[in-house]
């Protein structure tokens, strides 16, 4: 596999981003996936993290997409103003462990670096080992408890915190 090329999504990705996690999804016992009903976004991905304030992320091996990566502001109550949400973050299988989600996730860390973010977080479903792993690998600290998506695969997820130098 050549390098990926890291590039903006555009709203024509969502197809392709959708069967990236439809394939991850795939690969969990009762993972469900289900485009309308929960991911209404991909008809328009770009457009939808523009109006964020943020940005979605695709690597391309050619003409196939084989990861995504999206960050924005988090507006959450409780939440540190300057603090950005990772989401979208997928990778196929047939391309992991080859630098892929690294490399997006570089893409992401200058982002928060260019808006002055005081932290990344992100969510992460409680099934996803691996993700675990890669994102404590980045530095990423699980912060305490989980919520419950009441979704149609009965998600379950992790917080997980990236503070930046100085913070």
């Amino acid at each position: 596999m050549n390098p990926p090329l890291i590039r903006p999504a555009l709203d024509s990705d969502g197809d392709a981003i959708a069967a990236l996690i439809a394939g991850a999804f795939a690969e969990y016992e009762g993972c469900v996936f289900d485009r309308a009903a929960e991911f209404p976004e991909l008809d328009a991905i770009a457009s939808h993290f523009e109006a964020r304030g943020g940005i979605i992320w695709v690597a391309a091996d050619g003409a196939a997409i084989i990861g995504s990566l999206a960050v924005a502001p988090m507006r959450v109550e409780g939440v540190p103003a300057g603090t950005l949400e990772i989401t979208k973050v997928y990778v196929a299988r047939a391309a992991r462990r080859r630098g892929v989600a690294r490399a997006l996730m570089n893409h992401a860390i200058a982002f928060a670096g260019a808006q002055d973010a005081q932290e990344l977080r992100l969510w992460t479903d409680t099934r996803f080992l691996d993700a675990h792993r890669f994102y404590e690998s980045l530095g990423f600290e699980r912060l305490p408890g989980a919520r419950a998506l009441g979704d149609l695969s009965d998600t379950s997820e992790y917080p997980y915190r990236l503070p930046f130098a100085g913070v």
